[in-house]
């Protein structure tokens, strides 16, 4: 896949504007079309990247001598913004991922962590999936011994249509290995709480 089709999308936005009883050529329209496709192409970029690739340069922590990673500690990133966009409606939903893991045997880069976020919420989405997808790919790309993966968002298909609840937002929660056991889990949820983002 090569990206979006700029000239395609100006075309539909084109169509869009007529069949809502617009004129696509009224000065505050006319280049409408344009700055939808150019939005379209940042929105939805991850479709051609790979998210595994953000953690291919991890280090190795070394083990102590009976083999145990010399770090039994989690990391725990908070806050990482993040911006997707719904599938149902094709309108945004934005907002903040909290990401912990047991590192097994390496780390990686503290950066790399909010990238593999921008790749996977680059696509159309569903809030609860691309939870699972941001966990699923820490435990391939790093093998860590457990995962938290917590997504705070506000949908705009929530807040501006429908049953417009403006104050609302979603929390979904993906767990894999010792991350999952619900003591462990709770102690981080506090540590996330804390640090005033929400949750």
């Amino acid at each position: 896949m090569s990206g979006v089709d700029r000239a395609r999308i100006e075309a539909a936005v084109n169509e869009i504007i007529l069949a809502i009883g617009e004129d696509p050529a009224r000065p505050g329209l006319a280049k409408t079309p344009t700055r939808v496709a150019d939005a379209y192409a940042e929105f939805f970029g991850g479709l051609t990247q790979d998210p595994l690739a953000h953690l291919r340069d991890s280090v190795p922590i070394g083990t102590d001598a009976d083999g145990s990673p010399q770090t039994s500690d989690v990391v725990l990133l908070r806050g990482i913004d993040f911006r997707s966009v719904c599938e149902h409606h094709l309108l945004p939903f934005v907002g903040v991922v909290h990401i912990a893991y047991l590192p097994s045997d390496r780390v990686v880069g503290l950066g790399k962590l909010p990238a593999l976020v921008d790749t996977l919420s680059a696509r159309p989405q569903l809030q609860e999936r691309l939870t699972e997808e941001i966990a699923d790919a820490l435990q391939e790309g790093l093998d860590p011994r457990g995962v938290l993966v917590v997504l705070d968002a506000v949908h705009r298909c929530v807040v501006a249509r429908g049953s417009r609840q403006a104050s609302s937002s979603t929390v979904t929660i993906a767990s894999r290995g010792s991350l999952a056991e619900p003591v462990a889990r709770a102690e981080l949820m506090a540590l996330i709480a804390s640090g005033g983002h929400g949750v």
